[in-house]
Parts: structure tokens; C-alpha cells; sequence
């Protein structure tokens, strides 16, 4: 196992390469920011502006027209009353009603048309911009340090880049349209309900504010519990991952209670987080109909006494009370959605933190010498995951070209470190880490990378045929070189025997193949890259004995002619290393060729009886202890 493997006591095979502290989501405390954080999700939309424009414009003609309908119908109205009430000489004009309701008609039908090209520009436009977004959100993961991840629990940044775009997504996809329309009914319904009549019209305003203030108290408890909710969303997604992922050693020992217990308490959570939520925000619509109805009863009451002095038409009261209804619907649809934006806004703060997350250092404009020999210098490194604790201070170290460099040591020792800091996983606190001459921190991790080869003791395979997985390590090789890697890591022994050979398709566990069958794909796969440094991190701790004789046999035709370094707890892996560095608590304590250290008599001699020798005595276990 890596010396950085946590040691939480809930199975966590998977949690990140770093040595720093996992950082469980707790509910945000505090009230979602929500002006700014709207503004900057609307600012993702502004590619869109020409056609948000042409959605605009039609939005403005779909409501013309929808509040001049009731006025129509209003002069209709007034058409069958003058002729059955007032004039009942001269009867109903059915030819001015015909043509009065063909024009009521055809403002509808023209104003649905412009509805629908509305909300076809709004949708293309929502959906071009959430794509944006999900492609800055995966060029922002590409620049994020390890650290980040080591930090962060994978079903948390999942659920973040995943669940929560979605949500934004769905949340401007059914609100943005009906939002634009609502605040554009409302302007217009105030319009022509002055032009009707300026007392009913002040009548019907004096409902507003009343409206806004208790949309404005229940808004504000219900915003924090939608962040809850999100952040609850995070914690279970973590959870659910973290038990998969482990569920083997979760059922080895016997931890389903606990897992389950656990889940059932951040489920608990969750669905407290959602009620709250769904709840508060949904008493805005009912509230704000409760005051519209009574709004309604009292533009009812005084509309007829106007008509009854004679200071308004029967067909201008029923237009104004359609305003009135026209002027309540979009307040409540503000209402109704109001849950949906608040959900929405909370979902792209979560995103919007990822986006502003401290990204690594910037790529310096260096290069390496060509070709790249090998000689790898450590001068006086300091480094250190917690700058309260320190971790290596002060290591020199020369690997000369061509060199197997092994790396030994206890658990914490920092084996692990030095790699990850040879390949600017993480920058060197102090002291200067040189590749040929060059200073690896003004060279840019890409051209680094891009020489370097690595079998870690986790092999990772990819859903995909065996021969995309060895292809992986360059993908521009042929199939001549490719077979040749295949040979070479003796991956051609067992690959004749899978029902496709070559073609064979990985699972997503890679469960069809042994763990021994993934190493040697994976060291196939490091031939193919044929780079000219190579780092091991303990290759051979999961396969069998007949498997590692392979595994070694092919690490050593790998190793020829490349500096290498290679760490290892299996003592008997590295006998033939051409130095072995003995690490104890970030610092090289002992140096040497593997007879050179057994006659010392020192860090390297104990660990090795500890390892060798039958059975480990008291005393031999205390010194590796303490070693």
C-alpha cells in the first residue's frame, strides 16, 4: 500500500493519491449569495446575446398582443350589450361581434406563434450555453492540482459536475422563458389596466408589495435550505461511491451495518434538507393566490358600482377584471418558480466553486535538453502536505543516467512523496529538483510528462479492448510496435486465451482478468510510451508468485537503458538495483547496493529480517517500529 493511504476507519480503496486530509461537505451555514451568484450564471448566457435578442423581441410581441386580447373582448361585450340591453330596437350587430372576435382570434394565434418561436431560440440557447459551461468545467478539472482531489471526495465532485449542471440546466431550461414573459406581462397588464381604469388600477397595485415582502421572507428561509440540500445531495453521492467502490471490504469485514447506518443518517439528512426546502418555497404560490383572489373580490365589488353610476362599461370591467387575473397568474408564476431558481442558483454556486478553485502554478516557457539522458538530481528538497508537520527537508539525491534507483522504507516515510514530486504532482517547498541539467520547475509538467513512464501499484485499465488499453501509452504507434510492447511485458502469453484476444473488451471493473494480467497490460502499455525515465510504485504487490516472476522479468527489460526508480516494500524485488535508498521520515538515511546495506547492519538490515526472517521476534518488531 502507498504510505499515504488513509486511515479512516471506513473502507476507502479509492480516495485520491494525496497525503492531505479528506474533506468532508458539510451543509453550507451560511445564506446563498443570490444576486451575484445570478448575475454570473445569466453572464454564462451573453455568447447568446444575438439570440436572446430575437427571443426577446418575440416575448414583446406574443404579450402586445395578449393584452390587447382582453380589450377586444372587452368591445365585444360592449357590442352584445348595446344591442340586447341599451338599443334593443336596433339588436346585436352580429357582423361588428364577428369581426371583433376574428380579430380576438387572430391576436391569440399570432401571439401563440411567437410563443413558440420564443421559447425554440430560448431553448438553443440554454443548451449551447450548459454545454459551455460542462467543457470549462472539464478544462478547469485538467488545471487543478492533485491536491484538490486528494481534498475533495470523488462522489462529491462527481455529483458537482454532473447533478448540479443538470439541475442548472433544467432550472434555466423551464424558468428563464417564463420569467421573461411573467416580468413582460406584469409591465404590460399595468399598462392597460391605467388606460382602463387608474382607481381599479391602484387598487389592484396596492397587492404588489404585500406580495413581494412575503415571497421576499419565505425566499429567504427556503435559500438556505436549498444549499443544504445540494450539499447533502454531495455528501450521500460520496458515501454511495466510497461503499461501492469498497463494497468487497465492506462484506470482508463485516461493516454493512455501519455502512448502512451511515447511509441511512446522510439519507435522513438529505431528505430533511429536501422537505425544508420544497416546503418553504412552495408556500409562495398559495399565498400570493390567496391575495390575488382576494384582490379579485374587491376589484369585482367596486367595478360593479362604477358600472352603476355610469362611469365604466360592462365590457371595460370585464376586461379589467381579465387584467386582474392577467396581472395575479404571472405573480404566482414568479412564485412557483421561485423554488426552481433558488434550487437552480444554489446548484451553480456548487459549480461556480470548482470553477474558482486555486489552480496549479503556471507552466513555465523552459524545455529539456534533447534527447533526454537521464540524470536525475534531488539538491537539498524541502516539501510538506501540512506546514505544520514536516515531511522531507533538506534530501539530496544524484540518479545517473541508465541507474535503477529503489526507494525502501517504512509506511510515511515519504517514498511515495518523492515520486510525486519528481513528476510535479506537487512543486518543491525549497531546493531544486534538476532532470540533465534542467530545473524541473521551469519546465512545463506536459514536456516532463511526456518523457515519463509510470506502473503504479493500482493499475488503471479503462473500459475498452485490451489493445486500446496498451495503445493508451502512445496512441500514434503501430501495429507492429504495439504487438512488439505486447511481447516485450508478456502480455502475448495470456492474451490468446481470452475469448478475443487482443479485442477483448476490459469491464468496468476490469473484472475479466487477473490482477497479475492488469499489471503486465499496464507495463505493455509503458513500453509502448518508451520513455526515458521510469518510476515503479510497487508493481508486484497484488499478483502472485508465479505472476511476479513475470511481472519482474518484464519491469527489467523495461528498466534497461532508463533511469529508473523503483519503490518497493518486497525486498526481493530490488536486489539487483543499482542503489538502494533507505527512507525513514522524508530523509535518506542509508544508500547503497543491496550487499552494502545487509553489511551495515543498519535501517536496511532490519527491515529485511523483518521481512526474511521466521518468525519476527519482539525485539525485530520494535526496531522496524521505530525504524
Amino acid at each position: 500500500m502507498s504510505e499515504r493511504t488513509s486511515t479512516n476507519a471506513r473502507p476507502a480503496p479509492m480516495r485520491g493519491h494525496g497525503r492531505g486530509p479528506l474533506a468532508t461537505q458539510a451543509p453550507a451555514e451560511k445564506a446563498l449569495n443570490f444576486g451575484p451568484s445570478v448575475r454570473r450564471l445569466l453572464g454564462h448566457l451573453r455568447p447568446e446575446r444575438a439570440v436572446l435578442g430575437c427571443a426577446l423581441v418575440f416575448a414583446l410581441g406574443a404579450v402586445l398582443l395578449n393584452v390587447i386580447g382582453p380589450r377586444i373582448l372587452g368591445w365585444a361585450t360592449d357590442v352584445v350589450w348595446n344591442g340586447a340591453v341599451v338599443d334593443r330596437a336596433a339588436g346585436i350587430d352580429f357582423g361588428e361581434l364577428g369581426m371583433v372576435l376574428m380579430l380576438a382570434a387572430g391576436c391569440y394565434l399570432v401571439a401563440v406563434l411567437l410563443g413558440f418561436a420564443q421559447g425554440w431560440l430560448l431553448n438553443g440557447a440554454v443548451q449551447r450555453s450548459v454545454r459551455r459551461m460542462r467543457g470549462q468545467v472539464e478544462d478547469k478539472l485538467n488545471r487543478l492540482p492533485l491536491s484538490y482531489f486528494d481534498k475533495t471526495p470523488r462522489g462529491e465532485l462527481l455529483s458537482r459536475v454532473t447533478n448540479d449542471i443538470d439541475n442548472v440546466a433544467q432550472v434555466l431550461q423551464q424558468t428563464l422563458a417564463q420569467l421573461v414573459n411573467a416580468l413582460l406581462m406584469v409591465i404590460g397588464v399595468i399598462i392597460m389596466m391605467f388606460l382602463t381604469s387608474p382607481i381599479l388600477a391602484v387598487i389592484a397595485l396596492i397587492t404588489v408589495p404585500v406580495t413581494l415582502g412575503i415571497s421576499a421572507v419565505i425566499g429567504s428561509r427556503a435559500q438556505r435550505r436549498f444549499i443544504e440540500n445540494w450539499a447533502a445531495t454531495g455528501a450521500l453521492n460520496a458515501q454511495v461511491e466510497e461503499a461501492y467502490t469498497g463494497h468487497q471490504l465492506v462484506k470482508v469485514f463485516g461493516r454493512q451495518r455501519e455502512v448502512e447506518a451511515e447511509f441511512a443518517q446522510r439519507n435522513e439528512r438529505l431528505f430533511a434538507a429536501g422537505f425544508a426546502s420544497q416546503f418553504l418555497s412552495g408556500l409562495i404560490m398559495p399565498a400570493t393566490m390567496l391575495i390575488g383572489n382576494l384582490n379579485y373580490v374587491v376589484i369585482a365589488v367596486v367595478g360593479g358600482l362604477r358600472v352603476a353610476g355610469g362611469q365604466m362599461t360592462i365590457g371595460e370591467v370585464q376586461a379589467f377584471i381579465q387584467y386582474s387575473r392577467q396581472f395575479t397568474q404571472p405573480l404566482s408564476q414568479i412564485a412557483a418558480m421561485a423554488n426552481l431558481l433558488q434550487s437552480g442558483v444554489a446548484s451553480a454556486e456548487r459549480v461556480f466553486e470548482v470553477l474558482d478553485a486555486a489552480e496549479q502554478s503556471a507552466e513555465p516557457s523552459g524545455a529539456l535538453a534533447r534527447p533526454v539522458r537521464g540524470r536525475v538530481v534531488f539538491d537539498e528538497v524541502s516539501f510538506s502536505y501540512d506546514p505544520d508537520s514536516e515531511l522531507i527537508t533538506g534530501l539530496d539525491l544524484v540518479a545517473e543516467p541508465g541507474q535503477t534507483v529503489a526507494i525502501v522504507g517504512p509506511t510515511g516515510a515519504g517514498k511515495t512523496t518523492l515520486v510525486n514530486l519528481l513528476m510535479r504532482f506537487y512543486d518543491v517547498q525549497g531546493g531544486v529538483i534538476a532532470l540533465d541539467g534542467v530545473d524541473l520547475a521551469g519546465v512545463p509538467r506536459k514536456e516532463l510528462r511526456a518523457v515519463t513512464g509510470m506502473v503504479l501499484q493500482d493499475s488503471w485499465l479503462f473500459g475498452g479492448t485490451i489493445r486500446d488499453n496498451i495503445a493508451y501509452g502512445r496512441l500514434d504507434a503501430t501495429e507492429e510496435e504495439l504487438l512488439a510492447a505486447a511481447r516485450a511485458a508478456y502480455v502475448d502469453r495470456f492474451v490468446h486465451a481470452l475469448p478475443d484476444g487482443y479485442d477483448t473488451v476490459i469491464d468496468e471493473e476490469a473484472d475479466n482478468v487477473s490482477a497479475g494480467e492488469k499489471q503486465l497490460i499496464t507495463i505493455a502499455r509503458a513500453f509502448l510510451a518508451d520513455p526515458a525515465l521510469l518510476i515503479l510504485d510497487e508493481a508486484t504487490s497484488s499478483v502472485d508468485t508465479r505472476t511476479e516472476v513475470l511481472v519482474q522479468q518484464a519491469m527489467a527489460r523495461l528498466r534497461a537503458d532508463r533511469t529508473s526508480f523503483v519503490i518497493a516494500h518486497r525486498l526481493s524485488t530490488i536486489r539487483d538495483a543499482d542503489v538502494i535508498l533507505v527512507m525513514e521520515k522524508g530523509r535518506i538515511v542509508e544508500q547503497g547496493t543491496h550487499a552494502e546495506l545487509l553489511e551495515r547492519h543498519g535501517a536496511y538490515r532490519r527491515l529485511y529480517d523483518a521481512q526474511f526472517s521466521a518468525p519476527v521476534t519482539d525485539e525485530q518488531e520494535r526496531a522496524v517500529g521505530t525504524s
